[in-house]
């Protein structure tokens, strides 16, 4: 496992940089921004955004709030806000996400969700309501 921490966020908004020729196993959490073009291998989670470069080639499980595909990814996407896939983009795995880009040219095997965007943090007024399970 690993525990890398990422620096203050830069000029260009980019918080962490996974190189090329850069090879990591494991977990890896971030804040703000990360910039992958390196491989990695396990699982990429945060808030913030994933940006998977052209050279990147990844097999792992992402969750984050905006993830943005350019390179290869093997393993599922969930973006909390939106998952956008970039030409030249090599997508293998479900992809979930309240909205979804494609560009012309990529490729995309697997399924995908659309999930709502998060409720908003006060309910309106004078409104019941009450989360009922459903029997299935």
């Amino acid at each position: 496992m690993l525990g890398w921490r990422t620096r203050p966020r830069t000029r260009d908004g980019v918080t962490a940089f996974i190189d090329e020729g850069s090879e990591i196993e494991g977990r890896y959490a971030f804040m703000g921004t990360l910039m992958l073009n390196g491989r990695f291998s396990g699982e990429i989670s945060g808030n913030d955004t994933v940006i998977i470069g052209e050279k990147a080639r990844v097999r792992a499980e992402i969750r984050a709030g905006r993830v943005v595909v350019r390179g290869e990814v093997v393993g599922n996407i969930h973006g909390a806000e939106r998952v956008e896939l970039r030409r030249p983009a090599r997508v293998v795995g479900d992809i979930e996400a309240p909205a979804l880009v494609v560009e012309d040219g990529v490729v995309f095997d697997g399924q995908c969700r659309m999930t709502r965007t998060a409720a908003p943090a006060e309910a309106p007024r004078g409104k019941d309501l009450a989360v009922v399970a459903l029997a299935r």
